[in-house]
């Protein structure tokens, strides 16, 4: 089920998405990330393997409360597998994506 959602999320790729997967691909070719690949009970936007690394990007949905809370709570069970969840909001994406960028490589290194 698990991968049946993923693959549905990979075949309805948001805009914001799309530059987020261009820009990873042209600025860490070495790396491997994948796009909506299942981690566990959930599907990750992005996640790297190799560094255990998942890149959420949020948009206005997450701005709810139960969705806030149910981000707070996957975070959680993510980062007690051991890997660091690093969070942008669309608005990340489309105004300010060099920093979004240069803070995926801080922790990438």
């Amino acid at each position: 089920m698990i991968f049946e959602l993923a693959k549905k999320l990979r075949n309805n790729v948001t805009p914001t998405e799309m530059i987020l997967w261009g820009r990873l691909k042209e600025y860490f070719p070495q790396i491997k990330f994948r796009r909506q690949h299942p981690v566990s009970i959930y599907v990750a936007d992005f996640y790297c393997h190799s560094k255990k690394i998942i890149i959420e990007i949020d948009g206005s949905i997450h701005n709810l409360p139960d969705i806030k809370n149910n981000d707070v709570i996957r975070q959680t069970d993510l980062e007690s597998l051991g890997i660091k969840v690093l969070r942008f909001t669309t608005n990340d994406i489309l105004k300010n994506l060099e920093a979004t960028i240069e803070r995926i490589e801080k922790s990438i290194k």
